[in-house]
C-alpha cells in the first residue's frame, strides 16, 4: 500500500485529522450529522453520558452513549463542499492508519444518517412533515472529481431527470445517487419517502428571487413535475446528494431525514419547526439504538 503525503492527508499535531479534530478512538459507529453546530446539543442532550467533546471552527462533535449504543453527533456546516471535507475525514479515521499514513487492509462501514430542514417542491407535502430521501440528485457537480463516481451513479435517473427538465448546458451537470436501503427500511419507515434534490447554494440555485433575477425561472417548476416510473423530487436541501455518493463510493451506509420547513409550490413556511426537529431527533435515536452495529 501506498504512503499518502502529508499534504493529502492533514494531521494536527495531536495526530487528529485536521478539519474534524478527531481522533479515530473519538468516533462511534453510528453517526448523526447535522448542519447547525447548535443543533448538536440538542441531539446529545438525549444521551445518558457524553465522553467526547469537540470543536473546531464550524464543526462540532459530541460521542457518548445511550444505554450501551455508542453514537457521535457532528455539524458538518452547510454545503456539498463542506460534507467533502466531512465525510473524506470521517472514512480517514476509520479506513486509513494514520501513523502509517496507509490505507487498512480491512474496511469498517459506518452509518451515517443527516438530520436537516428542507423544503417541499410538491403540493400537497405538508409543513411540519418528515422527508426520508430515497435518492439524492446532485446540481452541485461536486461528485465529477471522483473516479468511482461512475460505480455508484444510478445513470437511469440523471440521464432521464437531464432530459426532462431540459438542464441547461451551463450548470453543472447533475448525478443521482441512492441511499442506503437498509437505512430507509430501518431508519426511514414510518415517514414520507421520496427524491430530494441537492442544491449549490440557498438563493438563486434553489429559485430565490430577493434583488438578483434567476436565469431559469421555471426551473423549480421542472424538478418538482419530474416522474419517472412514479419516482419524483419531494424536496430541496444542499448536502444530501454529496453525502450519498461520498458514502457509497467510501462504502458507508447514509440516509437523510430532513423535516419540511416550508413548501415552496404552496408558498407556505412553518409557524415553528422546532417541535418536528425534536419529535425527528427522539424519533431517529429510538431507531439508531436498535441497530445492530
Amino acid at each position: 500500500m501506498s504512503r499518502i503525503g502529508e499534504s493529502e492527508l492533514i494531521l494536527n499535531a495531536d495526530g487528529s485529522v485536521y478539519h474534524l479534530k478527531l481522533k479515530p478512538e473519538d468516533l462511534a459507529g453510528n453517526i448523526i450529522v447535522v448542519g447547525d453546530p447548535g443543533r448538536v446539543a440538542s441531539v446529545s442532550k438525549h444521551f445518558d453520558r457524553i465522553e467526547v467533546s469537540r470543536q473546531n471552527r464550524e464543526i462540532v462533535t459530541h460521542t457518548g452513549y445511550i444505554g450501551e449504543k455508542r453514537l457521535t453527533v457532528l455539524s458538518t456546516g452547510m454545503g456539498t463542499d463542506n460534507i467533502d471535507i466531512v465525510l473524506n475525514e470521517l472514512d480517514a479515521l476509520v479506513n486509513i492508519d494514520l501513523d502509517k499514513r496507509e490505507a487498512k487492509a480491512g474496511h469498517t462501514a459506518l452509518n451515517i444518517i443527516r438530520l436537516g430542514t428542507s423544503g417541499a417542491l410538491q403540493a400537497g407535502i405538508p409543513v411540519d412533515s418528515v422527508v426520508a430521501s430515497t435518492y439524492g440528485i446532485g446540481l452541485d457537480g461536486m461528485l465529477y472529481y471522483y473516479k468511482d463516481l461512475a460505480g455508484v451513479l444510478d445513470r437511469e435517473i440523471t440521464e432521464e431527470f437531464i432530459r426532462q427538465t431540459s438542464w441547461p448546458a451551463v450548470f453543472p451537470r447533475p448525478y443521482a445517487v441512492a441511499c442506503s436501503p437498509d437505512l430507509l427500511n430501518h431508519v426511514g419507515k414510518g415517514f414520507l419517502q421520496g427524491m430530494t434534490a441537492t442544491a449549490p447554494g440557498f438563493y438563486g440555485p434553489q429559485g430565490r428571487i430577493l434583488r438578483l433575477e434567476t436565469t431559469h425561472p421555471d426551473l423549480n417548476q421542472a424538478i418538482g413535475d419530474f416522474n419517472l416510473d412514479g419516482k419524483k423530487v419531494f424536496n430541496f436541501e444542499m448536502e444530501t446528494s454529496a453525502l450519498y455518493g461520498l458514502s457509497r463510493m467510501l462504502g458507508h451506509n447514509a440516509l437523510t431525514v430532513c423535516a419540511i420547513v416550508a413548501n415552496r409550490v404552496e408558498k407556505k413556511y412553518s409557524k415553528d419547526y422546532h417541535p418536528v426537529i425534536e419529535s425527528l431527533i427522539v424519533n431517529v435515536l429510538e431507531k439508531l439504538v436498535s441497530l445492530p452495529l
